[in-house]
């Protein structure tokens, strides 16, 4: 089985069906991914913003940056 990392317009997608309260099994059935690897990636790349809570959450930028960043 070959690993492919998620891509930016998978990452927003991601986002985007996260927004429209999508559950993950479906986000993933749309994307063609496993649920965990969806599972992951939020939890792995959410952003928590302690002084505005309300900016938490998922961002397909902000993951693809910190997927970037820890393959350096």
């Amino acid at each position: 089985m070959v690993h492919t990392e998620l891509d930016l317009r998978e990452r927003r997608g991601i986002e985007d069906m996260l927004n429209a309260q999508m559950p993950v099994s479906k986000i993933a059935a749309e994307i063609g991914r496993h649920r965990s690897t969806i599972y992951h990636d939020v939890k792995r790349n959410g952003l928590v913003d302690e002084e505005l809570p309300p900016l938490s959450g998922y961002y397909g930028m902000v993951g693809q940056k910190s997927a970037r960043d820890c393959r350096a």
